[in-house]
């Protein structure tokens, strides 16, 4: 059984029972971790949904970022997946990704996790944490090797394209083989063709087992 961690994706469950009915991913569990609701300065302070408070949509190496909910956050992603490693799904076949908000927090959850995953996605969102997320990494980075797949549409109106294509850019720097696609005329949300690619990885990255054995993480 291997598991896929997803967060915040539009009709993440809608998507996951398309994938049951076509017979894809079955041998894989699905894991849908709800945000908590909190104050957001840039919704005047009202409470909603969030993984991490937005302060500014300034440039994304000035901005002020909420380090410490953003930690929170990732800790939290991270005892996600050490609950799914106790049930004894091996980390090289678990799976975290997500849209917008829960996007950054598995592209930081990811790269910044203890052993290496099976992989790594991000759609419409942003590396948060640029300016120190390297002292975060661990020290042997054992997720440089596990490929990252980053989409994002051009007309992008919340997260701006060319976060995306920075984000990406910072963590090529940083080591990480990532693929970063380009969805035309795509504004922020997810089309099929994005979908297509993203059940591509998927299958590339936690292909099915059959009656093989999983390895237990140590």
């Amino acid at each position: 059984m291997s598991s896929c961690v997803q967060s915040l994706i539009d009709n993440r469950i809608f998507l996951a029972e398309n994938w049951r009915r076509r017979s894809k991913f079955e041998e894989v569990s699905f894991v849908f971790p709800n945000a908590p609701s909190i104050p957001i300065t840039l919704n005047m302070g009202m409470r909603m949904p969030g993984w991490y408070d937005i302060k500014s949509l300034s440039s994304l190496t000035d901005r002020s970022e909420d380090t410490e909910g953003i930690t929170k956050s990732r800790d939290y992603f991270h005892s996600l997946i050490d609950q799914e490693i106790a049930k004894g799904i091996p980390a090289n076949r678990i799976v975290i990704g997500g849209f917008s908000q829960g996007g950054a927090m598995s592209l930081l959850s990811g790269v910044t996790y203890k052993n290496q995953l099976g992989g790594i996605f991000g759609l419409s969102c942003y590396l948060l944490l640029q300016r120190t997320i390297k002292d975060m990494i661990p020290t042997d980075t054992p997720n440089q090797k596990t490929p990252i797949f980053m989409g994002h549409g051009d007309k992008d109106n919340v997260v701006a394209y060319k976060y995306g294509q920075m984000s990406a850019e910072e963590l090529t720097k940083l080591g990480y083989n990532v693929d970063f696609r380009t969805y035309k005329n795509l504004a922020h949300s997810a089309d099929a063709e994005e979908i297509d690619h993203l059940e591509s990885y998927l299958k590339q990255q936690i292909p099915p087992l059959g009656d093989a054995k999983l390895e237990p993480t140590l």
